[in-house]
């Protein structure tokens, strides 16, 4: 699930020199010696139709510093060139999270009309990275009500009880996968993923390979891209958190995302008023947001709290095509129209997911140190509430990280910029979750390696997940000649 999907299953549930030695001591990669891969159908829930989509395994280890102790195994996916002739080698996908199923993703791409040249150009390679889904899946044995909000707290509606509340809640859930650790949690780290990459692309017998990852799949492909410098072909990077690792300054940034993306959604709301009476300005649909979430802080509607309403709100901007049932959620509970609440969270059909959630949060507490005392929660819930008050009360809430078991057991990834200029950094301008900030930061980071690609566009995807027409032409034709900008772009709006 990436953070688009996590998020959207809790709302309708409603949804460097430290890293330089350790890596010494560590098997880089795997050579080119593996035995060839058994290619077959894929697992009977991975939608790929109508693609002919292949599956097979390749085995890692669970600790890389010990290559041939306990051994994991990763199921991947292939949608193979079908024409030889004009196949340059393998892309690899990753469609973000951490916790998000790859296996689909490249049927995905491909039936929401990722161009012929790529699809002619490269075998797409997807899979489901360690401990998720058909990858030596881990758990924290969440409940339902657990998942509530999946990868985001909930809004804080009063900063000390509320704050002080949740801490309470997260210790119990960092403790609860303490116990279901079977010894394989602390293995799940971006940098450990990195080094899967690497093994797979060893595993399909290639040197180099190209990589495209969206939403966490971009801090995903900046590791890789650091690690493994000589081996990384073509990286695009998508929707980006601004690291190779989401830290608390990243999660922090949703609410800078929410900000910037709601305009939009309040101005398509305020343009169709005479359908949905929230407002006949972007102002108006503005104040109409703040009354229904303090209503609904005093008194909830068929169990939807003012913290559910603004999380839905929230990734309702995730993309336009989820504009109009969003008005409609409003609309239901402007009216306290109960079954119809029920109604329309029923048809969402979006459950949350333990398996995905129990990935999130132990990539995430694994690769960095969160803060530890609850008071450092309290003042960033009061400051971004007073910055960001659509949604910084709930971002800046504790996370379960704060009371995790483990301690990292190296420093993140440092992005590195000594390397050939192989990075393509897209991004739209208004993401309300991973915001233009993020890809600023990755390409101050990356240097003259990088290029930004930056569209006049709001919601999360650039490249094929949106809509423009620059973005797409841009990235296709770096993907299939290696032609990159000479410098950033900035891709103006298609409509």
């Amino acid at each position: 699930m990436d953070l688009k999907r996590s998020a959207a299953r809790s709302a309708a549930a409603l949804i460097a020199a430290g890293l330089a030695g350790s890596l010494l001591a560590v098997p880089a990669s795997a050579e080119n010696t593996a035995p060839e891969l058994a290619w077959g159908p894929c697992p009977a829930d991975v939608a790929t139709d109508p693609q002919p989509v292949q599956c097979a395994v390749v085995q890692v280890p669970v600790d890389y510093s010990d290559p041939d102790g306990a051994q994991l195994d990763l199921t991947i996916s292939r949608l193979a060139s079908q024409h030889p002739e004009r196949r340059r080698g393998v892309l690899l996908l990753n469609p973000g999270g951490p916790g998000g199923s790859g296996l689909s993703f490249g049927a995905d791409l491909a039936n929401r009309g990722l161009p012929a040249s790529v699809l002619d150009g490269y075998d797409l390679i997807g899979m489901d990275t360690r401990g998720v889904g058909h990858s030596s899946p881990v758990s924290c044995g969440f409940t339902d009500e657990q998942a509530r909000y999946g990868n985001i707290p909930p809004y804080a509606v009063d900063d000390d009880a509320a704050v002080t509340e949740r801490a309470a809640e997260v210790r119990t859930i960092a403790e609860q996968c303490a116990q279901h650790d079977d010894g394989r949690l602390s293995s799940l780290t971006t940098a450990n993923m990195a080094r899967d990459l690497d093994r797979i692309r060893a595993a399909l017998g290639e040197e180099q390979a190209s990589f495209y990852g969206a939403s966490y799949g971009s801090a995903l492909g900046a590791a890789y891209a650091s690690l493994f410098p000589e081996r990384a072909d073509r990286v695009v990077l998508d929707s980006n958190i601004g690291d190779t690792a989401l830290d608390r300054d990243g999660m922090r940034r949703f609410a800078l995302g929410a900000e910037q993306a709601f305009p939009d959604f309040a101005a398509w709301v305020a343009a169709r008023n005479d359908s949905y009476g929230l407002g006949g300005t972007e102002e108006e649909v503005r104040r109409t947001y703040f009354d229904l979430a303090e209503r609904l802080d005093a008194h909830p509607v068929a169990e939807v709290d003012g913290a559910q309403f603004r999380l839905a709100t929230f990734v309702a901007m995730y993309a336009e095509s989820s504009y109009g049932r969003t008005a409609q959620l409003w609309q239901s509970l402007r009216d306290s129209d109960e079954d119809a609440v029920r109604e329309q969270l029923a048809a969402a059909d979006l459950s949350p997911a333990d398996n995905a959630l129990s990935v999130f949060l132990a990539v995430t507490c694994n690769d960095v140190e969160w803060p530890e005392d609850v008071e450092t929660y309290r003042r960033g819930v009061a400051a971004d509430r007073a910055e960001f008050p659509l949604f910084g009360a709930a971002t800046a809430n504790v996370l379960p990280c704060a009371f995790w078991a483990h301690e990292p057991a190296e420093p993140r990834v440092p992005v590195l910029d000594d390397g050939s200029d192989d990075v393509l950094i897209v991004q739209n301008r208004r993401d309300p979750v991973t915001p233009h900030r993020g890809g600023e930061l990755l390409r101050e980071k990356f240097g003259d390696r990088a290029r930004l690609v930056s569209a006049d566009e709001a919601g999360h995807g650039a490249y094929v997940l949106g809509g423009n027409a620059c973005v797409l032409d841009v990235t296709t034709t770096f993907l299939v000649d290696g032609e990159r900008p000479d410098q950033d772009v900035s891709c103006p709006a298609s409509r």
